[in-house]
């Protein structure tokens, strides 16, 4: 019965949601939010990993349900989850929750898509089912606490759970039949953080995966397959096999009053999400100026503790190891004031610039910034120069957080530019605009026409 387990009152919450119940402003984000992941999809489509994918995909063949983004083509909705979600989380644009620390769009938008498409939803039923899967997946990355990131991949583990959120809205479960695909959505969540220490591959196959699984959990809950409905809070559940610090009671708290998805951030630097605030904080310190390694005697970089533990270890032996390794990042804004996607490449990793401003970079914990994590992703930096001055500034929310976000303008020039090789101008535009008034398009195959 309904209210039973924690997956029966998220179903039955889920399940009585309407477009209507939605305010205007939570609609609105919920469209940045798609428009915002629609570029990153596009823009990672020709890297290696996605090039593999994708051909991998076409082997597979499948009916032509939903859209593969890199390819432009009709696939199986699964494997367009699969491919979408891989190609979005590649070039490290897509957006995050901090308090969470989960990459919603890349695990959740592309089963929704892929699931909606497949359905024929309306624009209407596009965001509701979007709504659906953030808060499903959030909630869940809340709750599971922040031990569980010391070895699994949140977009991974949790993404799988709000992908199966979106997925089961889109296809109009019923409570039951959500409830399983809820259960079956959490005995298929994994990803491993081992892939980082190694430069494996596996952080697109995370997302890709994540999408593709949730959305199998809703076609076969659907069909009648069940799902463990304890998924969640039962003694071999999720929390207990993961965490070592979950609440269970996070994932139903103000349910229905409280959105966690409305203070989302959007990426506004082409790096991990735990680097940023050191980025702001040197752009703030400098004022955008460029300094050359002549100009500099020392970098001192205060963060929070986690950064280090994740990114401590990572070198940067490849331009996307580069968007993991702080020091890589800092010297880069450093010497051209802003950390871009052109700022990755092989030819800048032996730039002799970079790497003598590099050595210049101390990084150390702080406990008093270690304190306001996840609620904050803070950065402290003190940039001796040569001639004895010294530049601070603290960045508590950097560009692009709810706190500090993108402006209209500045969010449909960062598609723009993630899109300049997949897309035309005219074609940009038109995507732009249909998102932008994604409630009115009577079916969502039209979005991408």
């Amino acid at each position: 019965m309904p209210g039973e387990t924690l997956s029966n009152r998220l179903a039955e919450y889920f399940c009585g949601v309407t477009y209507d119940d939605l305010s205007a402003d939570h609609v609105a984000k919920m469209k940045v939010f798609l428009l915002d992941w629609l570029g990153s999809a596009y823009a990672g489509k020709d890297l290696p990993p996605i090039l593999m994918m994708r051909k991998v995909a076409r082997s597979l063949g499948g009916a032509p349900e939903a859209t593969s983004i890199p390819d432009g083509v009709k696939t199986s909705s699964l494997l367009a989850s699969l491919v979408n979600g891989a190609s979005s989380h590649i070039v490290e644009m897509d957006d995050l929750h901090r308090e969470s620390i989960l990459h919603p769009a890349a695990a959740i938008l592309p089963a929704a898509l892929a699931a909606g498409e497949r359905e024929g939803v309306s624009g209407k039923e596009l965001i509701v089912a979007i709504s659906a899967g953030y808060e499903m997946g959030i909630r869940v990355a809340l709750a599971v606490g922040q031990s569980h990131y010391r070895f699994w991949h949140t977009t991974a583990t949790c993404g799988t759970f709000g992908a199966a959120a979106a997925s089961a809205k889109a296809l109009g479960l019923n409570e039951e039949q959500f409830a399983w695909a809820i259960g079956s959505a959490g005995t298929q969540a994994a990803g491993l953080w081992e892939f980082l220490v190694e430069s494996a591959m596996s952080k697109q196959l995370h997302a890709g995966k994540a999408a593709m699984n949730g959305l199998l959990a809703a076609l076969l809950a659907k069909e009648g397959f069940t799902g463990a409905i304890r998924i969640l809070e039962g003694e071999k559940g999720f929390f207990r096999a993961t965490s070592q610090d979950f609440d269970e009671g996070v994932c139903v708290a103000d349910l229905g009053k409280v959105f966690h998805s409305e203070r989302n951030s959007i990426k506004y630097h082409a790096s991990c999400g735990h680097t940023h605030s050191a980025i702001d904080a040197v752009i703030l310190a400098t004022g955008g100026k460029a300094l050359l390694p002549a100009e500099v005697e020392a970098v001192d970089l205060m963060i929070y503790r986690a950064a280090i533990d994740l990114l401590g270890n990572i070198e940067p032996k490849t331009p996307y190891l580069a968007k993991f390794n702080l020091p890589f990042c800092v010297a880069t804004a450093l010497r051209y004031g802003h950390v871009q996607s052109g700022d990755f490449t092989p030819e800048r990793l032996e730039d002799r610039d970079l790497l003598h401003l590099m050595k210049k970079v101390k990084v150390a914990g702080d406990p008093d910034l270690t304190r306001t994590y996840p609620r904050k992703w803070p950065a402290r930096v003190r940039i001796t120069l040569k001639d004895g001055r010294r530049l601070d500034a603290v960045n508590e929310y950097p560009k692009g957080d709810p706190e500090n976000p993108l402006t209209e303008r500045e969010l449909i020039v960062k598609f723009k530019d993630l899109t300049k090789e997949a897309l035309s101008p005219a074609k940009a535009d038109a995507i732009v605009d249909r998102v932008m008034n994604l409630e009115a398009l009577e079916s969502v195959n039209e979005l991408l026409m």
